[in-house]
């Protein structure tokens, strides 16, 4: 993508929420390394110092949340919760309920690559923004307005996805039964594949799932399964 054909990041502050008093920090917090290494002269920094400071703010803010939302559970339960919540996957699939990776900055290399696609530059420029947003107002309550939005909204259904293959697991464990994950079709170029997996229980497939990793495509078709569990278990 290249600077004239990425989408102007006023769009990006309506959906966050926020207008940029110094809209150098958001370009920042929007620059991949690859990018910025790129430039003859260095335009913008990348969102490398951003990202340390945005992982900062959303770990206090879930924990605050967390915190008030359980108070009887203890110090690894909710350690374990906040984990499933901020981590890389979790924060990407938040983003993109924003169109975030629309508005990255990446190097020549990095987007031929599928960078764009890719969780772990994605959940960065989350937590760079987040640092940004912080930075720029110097009131932690803006960058928890946003959190509270987009990332610790619907808690249970989110928990329930973030978990699936794991919840699902225990589940037919318990019952005595097995799963298992099959790979059904694979769709587009090496670097931006889609991946349609099927989940057995039993033998028998219970789901599919989407996904651009085979990971992720794992946990929708666990979903999926749990999702129609217990859809059937409240009839």
């Amino acid at each position: 993508m290249t600077e004239s054909e990425r989408p102007d990041t006023g769009e990006l502050e309506k959906r966050i929420g926020y207008t940029f008093h110094n809209r150098y920090l958001l370009e920042c917090a929007l620059t991949h390394t690859s990018y910025a290494n790129e430039q003859r002269i260095r335009k913008y920094e990348d969102y490398e110092r951003l990202e340390f400071l945005g992982d900062a703010v959303l770990e206090m803010v879930s924990s605050e949340f967390l915190y008030e939302k359980y108070p009887g559970k203890r110090e690894g339960e909710l350690t374990k919760i906040r984990a499933s919540l901020v981590c890389e996957p979790a924060l990407a699939f938040c983003a993109r309920d924003i169109d975030l990776e629309r508005y990255i900055r990446l190097g020549k290399g990095e987007e031929a690559g599928g960078g764009r696609g890719k969780d772990s530059i994605t959940s960065d420029v989350m937590e760079a923004v987040i640092g940004a947003m912080y930075l720029d107002s110097r009131d932690v309550s803006v960058p928890r307005s946003f959190i509270l939005q987009y990332v610790l909204s619907d808690l249970e259904g989110k928990l329930l996805f973030y978990d699936a293959k794991s919840i699902l697991q225990e589940r037919c464990q318990k019952a005595g039964k097995t799963v298992s994950y099959e790979i059904l079709g694979e769709e587009g170029p090496c670097h931006d594949k889609t991946y349609t997996v099927g989940v057995q229980v039993n033998g028998e497939e219970t789901a599919r799932g989407s996904g651009r990793s085979k990971k992720a495509a794992e946990q929708a078709a666990a979903y999926q399964t749990l999702l129609s569990w217990k859809k059937h278990e409240n009839v």
